[in-house]
């Protein structure tokens, strides 16, 4: 080889090995990340040599400057419930694009309509995330009727020294059943595998009813409520109206689909119907929920407490916020999901459902778009 490194110096086998080895470049996927999904998921990507990354640098929310200046030409994109994916950005991607994986079980950030026009596959991750969310759902039923973030405000604040015991002072409505309230009923706006896990973590506490409410277009699944019922020892699994739902139920857990058909199903006709010592837990999506009724119950005293990890308008939930301002409202911020073992098999999918995809492999997990058109 000449000094100058020219190709036309080179023998005939070197030419050719270059040759192949630019094509094999060039025909490379590139697919953008919009956030680094950590070593054991990353690595995954980067040991597919058809795969050219393209990774958000910063250890923070995609900015939609960036993504648009870098999804154009890409192949595949996973993205993150932040990250809106609308005809705008499905646009500037162009032709090249064939698959979005979002690293959540909810897509209501994706436009499915414009996806299933464009021909794309929209991959998502269910399943993987049941365990944590149902963990966290008890979690919450406990804490908002045992007064856990009063209790827990007021010692951050300094003030047990000053509390002065009195003997029902932070009491609240027991989950477990006693001698003396031998029944418990608790019920489900949305009955599917988070709910019925929850379920599962409920029976230790002596509940006696499960009650549901799903679907109104959807058949009762008689045999799984018997099985359901036998397995757990209960009275009775029923699938019930949503009045029967909030007049019964002593703990009521919202696990539905959001969208616009479940919309502001948790309002305050529903609320007024609920017992004054019943708790509202929302695990789901925020807009299940219509804020300003959940907090006038609260302040009225029509339910006893809840229990929120979603609140529609998140993350725009300031200290100024109606539920915010009620000690009974216990709020975490949308961390249902938020182990190590699930986030990692929550990324571990995103990517496995990326990669099925331009490789013409089974997606794992895939949206079916067949009746969004």
């Amino acid at each position: 080889m000449s000094s100058s490194g020219s190709i036309a110096t080179l023998s005939a086998p070197a030419q050719r090995l270059m040759s192949v080895a630019s094509h094999l470049h060039s025909q490379r996927s590139k697919v953008v990340v919009c956030r680094n999904l950590g070593p054991d998921v990353m690595s995954i990507l980067e040991a597919r040599p058809e795969l050219d990354l393209v990774v958000w640098p910063q250890d923070s929310a995609c900015e939609r400057s960036w993504l648009m200046e870098n999804i154009s030409g890409a192949t595949g994109v996973i993205v993150m419930l932040t990250d809106k994916v609308n005809a705008e950005l499905l646009d500037k991607a162009g032709p090249s694009l064939k698959v979005v994986s979002t690293m959540s079980v909810g897509y209501e950030h994706i436009d499915l309509k414009e996806a299933a026009q464009r021909g794309l596959k929209v991959g998502y991750t269910p399943d993987v995330l049941t365990d944590a969310v149902a963990d966290l759902s008890v979690m919450l039923a406990l804490m908002a009727g045992r007064n856990g973030g009063t209790g827990v405000d007021l010692v951050q604040r300094g003030q047990w020294t000053s509390f002065s015991w009195a003997p029902f002072a932070l009491c609240g409505p027991q989950l477990s059943t006693t001698a003396t309230s031998p029944t418990r009923k608790i019920g489900f706006l949305g009955f599917g595998r988070i709910a019925q896990a929850t379920l599962a973590r409920l029976v230790p506490f002596g509940i006696t009813h499960c009650l549901y409410s799903s679907n109104p277009s959807s058949l009762p699944n008689h045999a799984r409520d018997a099985a359901l019922t036998k397995q757990h020892k209960l009275q009775a699994v029923s699938k019930v109206d949503i009045d029967e739902l909030a007049r019964e139920s002593d703990v009521l857990f919202v696990l539905a689909p959001g969208g616009s058909e479940t919309y502001h199903v948790v309002n305050e006709t529903l609320l007024r119907k609920m017992k004054r010592t019943s708790i509202l837990v929302n695990a789901s999506r925020g807009t299940l929920v219509d804020s300003d009724a959940l907090a006038k119950a609260l302040r009225e005293g029509w339910i006893w407490g809840a229990g929120l990890d979603v609140v529609e308008g998140e993350p725009n939930v300031t200290i100024d916020h109606p539920l915010v301002k009620e000690p009974r409202c216990v709020i975490v911020p949308h961390i249902a999901s938020a182990t190590l073992e699930t986030r990692v098999e929550m990324a571990t999918r995103a990517a496995q459902n990326l990669i099925g995809a331009i490789l013409g492999w089974e997606m794992p997990s895939q949206v079916d778009l067949s009746n969004v058109l």
